[in-house]
This record gives C-alpha cells, sequence and structure tokens, in this order.
C-alpha cells in the first residue's frame, strides 16, 4: 500500500488512479496518524515553494514525514514540487526546505528566446546512474513536465536522471530511501507507468 500525502498542493486523484490503472494498492491521506504508519510515500505537488513548505509545517505532517523518512527509512518519492521540498531551499521563496537532500531548486537561466518558461511538455530523460526507479525503463524515455525552477544537486552521486530545456537540469535524484522526479509520472502514460511500477515493487 503506498500511501499518497495530502498537504493540499497536489493533484492527488490523478497519481491514486494512475496507480489503480497498474494494479498497485493506494490511499490519499492528510492524517499524520495514518502517515505515521505508512509503509511507502508519495510526496506531490504543484505551486510555490514556500507556499509547499507552510502547508507541510502547518498540517503537522512535515515533523511525521521526517520520522518515517529519516529515522524509519521509509521509500518516498517526490514529484514536481514534491521533488523540490525535498531540497534545503530554492530561489523561489525563503524558508527553508526538508533537506533530505543536499541540493537546491533554482531558476533556469536560459537566454534562448525560443525556449519558454515555464518548461511545459514532453522531453528526453538520460540515465546516470542504475537504481531501482529506472530498472527497465525504455531507451529515449520520455516524461511530461511542468516546471520554472528546476533541482541542483550538490553531490553527482545523488542525480539519477538529466534533462535539457537550454541548459541540463537534474530531473531525477535518489539518496537511500529518497527519490525525486522533476516530471509528473502521473501524466507520462507507459513511461510513467513503469517508473511507478518500480517504485512500489523495487524500491
Amino acid at each position: 500500500m503506498i500511501t499518497i500525502v495530502d498537504y493540499g498542493m497536489g493533484n492527488l486523484g490523478s497519481i491514486h488512479n494512475m496507480l489503480k490503472k497498474i494494479g498497485v494498492a493506494s490511499v490519499v491521506s492528510a492524517d499524520p496518524a495514518a502517515i505515521a504508519e505508512a509503509h511507502k510515500l508519495i510526496l506531490p505537488g504543484v505551486g510555490a515553494f514556500d507556499a509547499g513548505m507552510e502547508q507541510l509545517e502547518r498540517s503537522s505532517l512535515a515533523p511525521v514525514l521526517r520520522e518515517r523518512v529519516q529515522e524509519r527509512g521509509v521509500p518516498i518519492l517526490g514529484t514536481c514540487l514534491g521533488m523540490q521540498l525535498m531540497t534545503r531551499r530554492s530561489e523561489e521563496g525563503h524558508r527553508p526546505g526538508l533537506g533530505w537532500i543536499d541540493a537546491d531548486a533554482v531558476r533556469f537561466t536560459t537566454t534562448d528566446a525560443a525556449l519558454k518558461i515555464p518548461h511545459m511538455g514532453w522531453n528526453l530523460v538520460v540515465p546516470r546512474q542504475s537504481a531501482a526507479l529506472v530498472d527497465e525503463l525504455p531507451e529515449e524515455s520520455r516524461f511530461y513536465f511542468v516546471h520554472s525552477f528546476h533541482v541542483r544537486c550538490r553531490c553527482d552521486d545523488d542525480v539519477l536522471l538529466t534533462s535539457r530545456h537550454g541548459e541540463e537540469f537534474h530531473s531525477a535524484f535518489h539518496r537511500d530511501n529518497v527519490w525525486g522526479v522533476q516530471f509528473h509520472p502521473e501524466k507520462s502514460h507507459r513511461f510513467g507507468m513503469k517508473l511507478l511500477r518500480n517504485f512500489a515493487e523495487r524500491c
């Protein structure tokens, strides 16, 4: 059973429906007590960094997530804003992030007028290491992105996938039980199905 964390900032129904489609049981919860018992977590997210962190703190979910992830080693997958919240900070705001990955969320700096910000649409991912989350992904896998900020990991060993939008950026990271992807697997058809199945069965 995967628990999808509801802190008021995510497209929860789409993730729940995609997991259901691939035969993976999941539940959406905003209850700290339920999340304190979770065996596997997804932290989704759409919106601004500071608003996301404020919602996690206000709903009393941040300390529960820290206990489950950092102390208990529960596997967690962050998607889009959820990935960024796992970093130390973001140039978009002033609040500290969860700090599970030594990374920051930064603005795109491309000066190519033909490249629009936010980066929106399908893009290729390039594997930088082998890991359970990306096992057996098809060659030239494409995922659906919508974001104006991207993660920059400080440690190369944390970088799982890269993509390019004017500049190369880290589109997925991994350290221990923490996984993050900048794209939306629930909107990425067969590629997203494979990645979510890997998280459910292999991570």
